[in-house]
């Protein structure tokens, strides 16, 4: 099967506090977009198949930026990679659609991962990737939830009630890159284009979509490397574990 990966980068990333569209923001010397992506193109499934095309969404004003961080990366590829870089959307959900619609003819498999998850390992890439290999149309990697979920009702300026504790053992925190059939994915993203436009009512992960048009979505084991870089406290504690991890 063919692999690419659609690489959301497109975000603005207001809740870091950066001066810098969050896919820029370096950590250890490098941006998570960089980062991000050479997890990607490092990771082989068990039948030896990688990522030989990357498509990422970037903002407007920062492609040629972005193919140039990226170049290298694609170079260092352990095999040859086409690397598109697109327009982001106005909210996730039209970023990956744009995304989508540079995939090659001939890709039967659609990586999406989030630039702003940069460590995810590429041994939980390859993960995903053998899920769908293995019959499964849509995947989605997901940790246990250990904090106990309450859900609540409307309150008022004082709080909101509980309505009800919701079991743990059922819930799993999602996370990316997730895996899709080309077919399954594209499918959705056209029966959900309606929603697309406004963060309000947009998909917050591709997933989702594929849920509401009735195809069934397995999860795999996720990775607590794979967290993601929301707040800037985010970002030191990213920046603290590759610390560690070079020391």
């Amino acid at each position: 099967m063919t692999i690419a990966a659609v690489l959301t980068a497109a975000g603005s990333g207001s809740r870091l506090g950066h001066a810098l569209p969050k896919a820029v923001v370096p950590v250890a010397g490098e941006p998570l977009v960089v980062h991000a992506a050479r997890a990607l193109l490092a990771a082989h499934a068990a039948d030896g198949s990688r990522v030989t095309q990357l498509v990422v969404t970037a903002p407007e004003a920062m492609l040629d930026e972005v193919a140039a961080l990226l170049g290298p990366v694609v170079d260092d590829a352990p095999e040859d990679v086409r690397l598109d870089v697109v327009g982001g959307g106005r909210t996730r959900q039209e970023s990956v659609a744009a995304g989508l619609s540079e995939l090659e003819d001939g890709v039967d498999v659609v990586l999406v991962h989030d630039a702003a998850r940069p460590f995810a390992p590429p041994a939980l890439v390859a993960r995903v990737v053998d899920a769908v290999h293995a019959g499964h149309p849509a995947v989605v990697p997901g940790l246990p939830v250990v904090d106990t979920v309450k859900r609540v009702g409307h309150g008022d300026a004082a709080g909101r009630p509980v309505v009800e504790t919701v079991p743990r053992a059922d819930l799993v925190a999602v996370q990316t890159p997730q895996g899709f059939d080309r077919d399954v994915l594209e499918r959705a993203h056209a029966v959900g284009w309606g929603r697309a436009a406004h963060e309000a009512t947009a998909a917050s992960d591709d997933a989702g979509l594929v849920e509401a048009t009735g195809v069934a979505v397995w999860v795999v084991p996720g990775d607590e490397r794979a967290a993601k870089v929301t707040t800037a406290r985010d970002l030191l504690v990213a920046q603290a574990l590759t610390t560690g991890d070079r020391a």
